[in-house]
């Protein structure tokens, strides 16, 4: 008996044609994968769509992908993630399984989680994850003592970030105790953080998250290049797959100290240096401009130019200092940041005003998290704002 773990596989999640096809045909090869390893069954653990109602489109295809399983009887067991769950219980999850794609994990009787059982004889029963980490509540009110009777092989599937097994990345992003999880189980399949991670636990077996079938990021793109899933045996040896379908380059350009002109010159330059056809280019520029405005930047210009098959760019740290009302001197990005601000003290009614802005500017430069809800990145950044502008304003 083997089994096809995936997770997050946010389909329609991207913004740009091109990688939007992407992680369509990303999680196409993820099923071809599962039936050319003979697969007994598919668990999907959370996130098939990047929200929970999607484009008719994009069901029509994802329902053509899981009609492969269902004519070979592979069995696909999903649970809904923090972006296709909905709070009116009304998702595409729910047309798929009444379809007979799929079959819905998360059952109760009786207000209790109850198993479904595959006809391998394994036992198949989770939660699914929900938006501002409510999922929570359900954890804390879960009936585990029959779950945990039940014998044979069992896996329990669950979407959430476990606080033990975090990375330092994700140290502000509040997770779930792994023991909040029913004891007694011989897989845990997870899904909702990015990040491929594998651990044995007493009382808890084995834990693992497969890592996205698409990177859903920029930051995901520059750090994981690709998808990749699971395929499980009965012994629980975990054997991890890439799903590459295209090769990423990335490229970080300084631009500190030119103007727009030249910088621009200067990113063609950087990017001609690079072989980048039929690749996804990752284009990170950062700097402060001497003169010119960051929008004097073509980089359609730039991009067009390109003979790769997408381009993303992230400008986060890309700044100017042309503005009229400021007048300072050469120096680095903090010193000029420091000189602009003394230079605009007293406008503002709080207390120790430099160090309030200096703060908030960090805040506010800060990037996602990787797998970090665009929903809870903007709750966190809004939250550490106004905690700064409390604490320094006592």
């Amino acid at each position: 008996m083997k089994f096809a773990h995936l997770a997050d596989c946010h389909v329609g999640g991207w913004r740009e044609e091109e990688l939007r096809e992407l992680s369509i045909e990303s999680f196409r090869k993820a099923i071809d994968i599962a039936i050319d390893e003979n697969v007994g069954f598919v668990l999907i653990c959370g996130d098939l769509f990047n929200t929970s109602l999607p484009q008719i489109e994009l069901v029509k295809e994802t329902a053509s992908i899981l009609n492969k399983l269902k004519e070979r009887d592979i069995g696909i067991y999903v649970i809904p993630g923090s972006h296709d769950y909905s709070p009116s219980g009304k998702t595409m999850l729910d047309v798929l399984e009444k379809a007979g794609l799929m079959h819905n994990a998360m059952r109760f009787e009786d207000d209790k989680l109850i198993f479904t059982e595959d006809k391998t004889g394994v036992k198949i029963t989770g939660l699914y994850g929900r938006r501002g980490g409510l999922d929570r509540l359900d954890y804390a009110s879960l009936k585990k003592e029959h779950l945990e009777k039940e014998k044979g092989f069992k896996i329990f599937m669950f979407h959430t970030t476990l606080e033990e097994f975090k990375p330092k990345e994700f140290e502000k992003v509040e997770g779930e105790s792994y023991t909040s999880m029913p004891k007694g189980f011989d897989y845990y399949a997870g899904g909702h953080v990015h990040y491929l991670f594998d651990i044995e636990k007493k009382d808890y077996g084995k834990i693992v998250y497969p890592g996205p079938t698409f990177p859903n990021s920029f930051k995901e793109l520059e750090e994981l290049k690709h998808g990749s899933m699971c395929i499980v045996d009965d012994k629980l040896n975990v054997r991890r797959i890439p799903i590459k379908l295209k090769d990423v380059e990335s490229l970080n350009v300084d631009v500190d100290g030119l103007n727009a002109e030249d910088a621009s010159e200067h990113i063609k330059k950087a990017l001609g240096r690079r072989e980048v056809k039929d690749k996804i280019v990752t284009l990170r520029v950062y700097g402060q401009l001497k003169s010119g405005r960051v929008s004097d930047i073509n980089f359609k210009d730039i991009v067009d130019n390109l003979d790769c098959y997408a381009c993303i760019r992230n400008i986060n740290k890309l700044t100017t200092k042309e503005f009229e009302e400021f007048s300072v001197a050469d120096g680095s990005t903090d010193e000029i940041e420091e000189r602009i601000i003394k230079e605009h003290l007293g406008q503002f009614e709080i207390h120790e005003e430099e160090k309030i802005i200096k703060r908030l500017m960090e805040i506010f430069a800060e990037e996602k998290h990787e797998g970090e809800r665009n929903i809870d990145f903007e709750k966190r950044i809004v939250e550490n704002a106004m905690k700064a502008l409390r604490d320094e304003g006592k």
